[in-house]
C-alpha cells in the first residue's frame, strides 16, 4: 500500500505549465499615442514601441483545463451504498458513484463497518452496541484502569441523517475519592486520517499497529486524567466516513458520545461533571461541539463545565492563505477530500487528476502518508475543475458553514494558540475568542510562545490546570 501511495505522489508530479488565463482575443484597435507634455512647448508624440510577437504554436489553456487535457478521467467502481444508511440524496449518478468509491474502505470489524438497519428509529447518543476492550487497551495505559469500553451510538450527519459513531470510555481502577460522581474528561483527539484503521477506537480495541497515531498517546493527556481519578472518554468524532476536519460532524459525534455515556452507564455518570480538550484537529472536533451544543443537545449545556481548545483551526478561510502551496497542502487537501465525503458538493469540483488521488489508496491512509504529497508544495488548484477554487462561491459556502458563525455556547472556554503559528494562524483562535465575548460567552484566550508542534508543548500545561479545575467543580472565571 505504502508503494501505491508513492505512485499517487508521483502522479502529482506530472508536469503542469502555468498559462495565460484565456485564450488569444481579437486584436484591438491600437491607443492613441502617449504624448509628452513640457511646459511653453506644443505636446510631443512619443514613439510607440511595437508589442511583442506572439508566442508560435497552439494557445495554452488555463490551468484547470490544462490538467483536464492532459490527464484521463480515471474509472470508477460502481460499489453497493450501504442498506441502511450513508447515501446522500439528489445526486446526479456519477457523483454518487464518484463519492461512494471515495470513502473509507471497511476495517473487518462489523462494529465499526455496520450500518445498523434500524437508525432511524433511535435518539441521538442512544447506544447501539458495547464491546469491552480492556483486554487490548489496558496495555497502553500507564495507569490501571477498570474497565475500557468501545460504545458504537446513534448520531447525525452534516445534514441532519441518522448516522453512528464510536468512542472508547475509560475507567481507572482507582476508586473516585472526591465530591459528587466520577468526573469524565472527553479528550477529542487530534485523529487527522482519512482512514478508518487511524482511530483511536480502533487502536484501544485491537492493539498498536503502524496506522496508530503518535498523539493518542503523546501528549498523554488520557492517562495524566486517569491517575487524577478521573475517567476519559475518547470519540471517533470523524464519523463512519472519516470526515476529517468537518466540525459539525465531529461536534455530533462527541456531544452524541457524551449522551452515550451518561445513558449506557447511568449509575455513574448520569450527574458527572464532563470537561472537553482538543488540540489540532482535536479542536476543530471540540469547536464543533460548542458550537452544536445549544441547539443540538441542549441538555448537557450543564453537565458540560468547560472545553479547552489549541491550535485552532475555527476558520478555513484563513487556512485556504496558509496551508495552500507549501508543505502543508497535502494535509489541506486531505482535509478537503475528507470534507467532501460529507459534502459532495465539493467532490463534483475534482479534476481529472484529483479524483485519480481522490482514488488511490491515500484515501485510507492516515496523515504521515496523505501529508507527502505536500512536500511538492502544490496549489489546490491542480486538483480543482475551476479557476481560483478557493475564492469561489462554493469555497464561500463550505468557509461560512464550518465557521459556525454566531452561535453562543454556554460552555466556557480556554482558547489558546501558538503565537508564532504559520499554518494555523493565531488570527482564527483570537477572533473565535472576541466572537464568544461579543455574544456574552464566558471565555480565556491565551497566546503562547511557539508554532504548532512548539506551541502545543507551551500551552499544555495552563490549559491542563484549567480543565482540573473545571472537572473539580471550581467555576470558571471569564476575561471577557
Amino acid at each position: 500500500m505504502r508503494t501505491r501511495a508513492t505512485v499517487v505522489t508521483l502522479l502529482l508530479c506530472l508536469p503542469i505549465i502555468a498559462a495565460p488565463a484565456a485564450f488569444a482575443e481579437p486584436a484591438e484597435p491600437p491607443p492613441a499615442p502617449p504624448m509628452l507634455n513640457l511646459p511653453g512647448l506644443p505636446p510631443i508624440p512619443l514613439p510607440v514601441l511595437p508589442a511583442p510577437a506572439p508566442a508560435a504554436g497552439i494557445p495554452v489553456p488555463p490551468l484547470h483545463e490544462l490538467v483536464d487535457a492532459l490527464v484521463p478521467a480515471p474509472p470508477v467502481p460502481m460499489l453497493p451504498v450501504p442498506a441502511a444508511g450513508g447515501e446522500v440524496p439528489e445526486l446526479a449518478p456519477d457523483l454518487a458513484a464518484f463519492r461512494q468509491a471515495v470513502l473509507p474502505a471497511a476495517t473487518g470489524d462489523p462494529l465499526f463497518d455496520g450500518w445498523p438497519l434500524d437508525l432511524a428509529d433511535r435518539l441521538p447518543g442512544e447506544v447501539l452496541e458495547i464491546r469491552d476492550v480492556t483486554a487490548s487497551a489496558a496495555p497502553l495505559m500507564l495507569v490501571p484502569i477498570r474497565q475500557a469500553t468501545l460504545l458504537k451510538f446513534r448520531t447525525t450527519d452534516a445534514h441532519g441523517a441518522p448516522s453512528f459513531a464510536t468512542a472508547t470510555l475509560v475507567v481507572p481502577a482507582a476508586p473516585w475519592t472526591g465530591d459528587g460522581p466520577r468526573p469524565v474528561l472527553v479528550n477529542n483527539l487530534p485523529i487527522d486520517a482519512l482512514g478508518k484503521r487511524c482511530t483511536p477506537g480502533y487502536t484501544m480495541a485491537h492493539g498498536l499497529s503502524f496506522d496508530t497515531n503518535v498523539t493518542d498517546f503523546v501528549p498523554p493527556t488520557t492517562a495524566l486524567a486517569a491517575a487524577r481519578g478521573y475517567a476519559v472518554l475518547i470519540p471517533d468524532h470523524e464519523g463512519p466516513w472519516m470526515a476529517y476536519a468537518e466540525p459539525v460532524v465531529a461536534g455530533h459525534a462527541v456531544l452524541d458520545a457524551i449522551r452515550a455515556a451518561r445513558g449506557w452507564n447511568h449509575e455513574e455518570f448520569a450527574e458527572s461533571r464532563f470537561a472537553m480538550t482538543g488540540y489540532s484537529g482535536g479542536a476543530i472536533a471540540t469547536h464543533g461541539a460548542v458550537k452544536m451544543l445549544p441547539g443540538y443537545a441542549p441538555e448537557l449545556a450543564d453537565a458540560v463545565v468547560g472545553a479547552a481548545l489549541g491550535g485552532v483551526p475555527a476558520d478555513f478561510e484563513i487556512l485556504a492563505r496558509s496551508m495552500n502551496a507549501n508543505l502543508a497542502s497535502g494535509v489541506f487537501m486531505g482535509a478537503i477530500l475528507a470534507i467532501g465525503r460529507e459534502r459532495p458538493e465539493i467532490l463534483d469540483r475534482i479534476n481529472h487528476l484529483g479524483r485519480w488521488v481522490a482514488l488511490s489508496p491515500i484515501k485510507d491512509e492516515c496523515i504521515g502518508v496523505f501529508a507527502l504529497p505536500g512536500l511538492l508544495q502544490l496549489p489546490i488548484d491542480v486538483a480543482a475543475d475551476m479557476a481560483n477554487p478557493l475564492g469561489s462561491e462554493l469555497a464561500a459556502e463550505i468557509y461560512e458553514v464550518t465557521r459556525m458563525p454566531g452561535i453562543r455556547t454556554p460552555v466556557p472556554l480556554y482558547i489558546y494558540n501558538g503565537d508564532q503559528e504559520f499554518w494555523i494562524p493565531a488570527e482564527g483562535a483570537r477572533n473565535l475568542y472576541r466572537e464568544q465575548c461579543a455574544l456574552g460567552a464566558n471565555a480565556v484566550y491565551r497566546g503562547v510562545l511557539g508554532e504548532h508542534i512548539i506551541g502545543a508543548a507551551t500551552g499544555y500545561p495552563e490549559a491542563v490546570g484549567w480543565l482540573d479545575q473545571r472537572l473539580g467543580g471550581v467555576p470558571a472565571i471569564s476575561e471577557c
